[in-house]
Formats: structure tokens, C-alpha cells, sequence
């Protein structure tokens, strides 16, 4: 029994290690709605941040014109950082050639 109790908490641990938190930032004055997919789809208040906590390879995605598109997939180098969203939105749409 202490086996099974020791290697849930392991297994327990080892998932709560590769979650990475980071905050999202919206400077601007209009929401920015995203989707994380399995997790939810935040929208982003204008002027706000939003502090998430995600695991390593998590997409998070944007829609343009009915569309969904990735804006970004979670790293462990986003540990700590806070993202302006509306600049990688914007960045990500050039990528694309979204217009």
C-alpha cells in the first residue's frame, strides 16, 4: 500500500513539475480571445493580465475570419515571462500572411 501511495505522489509531483507559469499581457482596449484547447478559452480584458499555468507543448491558438491558427506553443523558456499578446498576435498574423 505505501508503494501505491508513494508512486502516486511521485507521479503527482512529476506532473505539477512540468506545468509552466507565465502571464499573458493585453495592453491594448479591446479583449483578445483566445482558445487553449482541453483547458479553456480565455478572454483577454483589455488592459489586463491573466497568469496561467500550462504544460510544456500546450497550444494555444487564436481565430481569424472563422478560422482557428496557433499563436504560440508552450516552453519551458516561457517560465516567468509575461507575453504581450496583442504583439504576438500581431507578429503571428504577419507569419501568416493574415491580413
Amino acid at each position: 500500500m505505501k508503494s501505491v501511495v508513494l508512486t502516486l505522489a511521485l507521479l503527482l509531483g512529476s506532473l505539477a513539475a512540468s506545468a509552466v507559469p507565465f502571464t499573458l499581457h493585453n495592453k491594448t482596449l479591446s479583449s483578445i480571445p483566445l482558445i487553449i484547447p482541453n483547458v479553456m478559452n480565455p478572454n483577454l480584458s483589455p488592459m489586463s493580465d491573466s497568469s496561467v499555468d500550462l504544460e510544456v507543448g500546450q497550444q494555444i491558438l487564436f481565430k481569424y475570419k472563422g478560422k482557428k491558427y496557433l499563436l504560440l506553443e508552450v516552453t519551458e523558456e516561457l517560465r516567468g515571462q509575461t507575453l504581450e499578446v496583442s504583439t504576438l498576435l500581431k507578429e503571428r498574423k504577419e507569419e501568416l500572411g493574415l491580413k
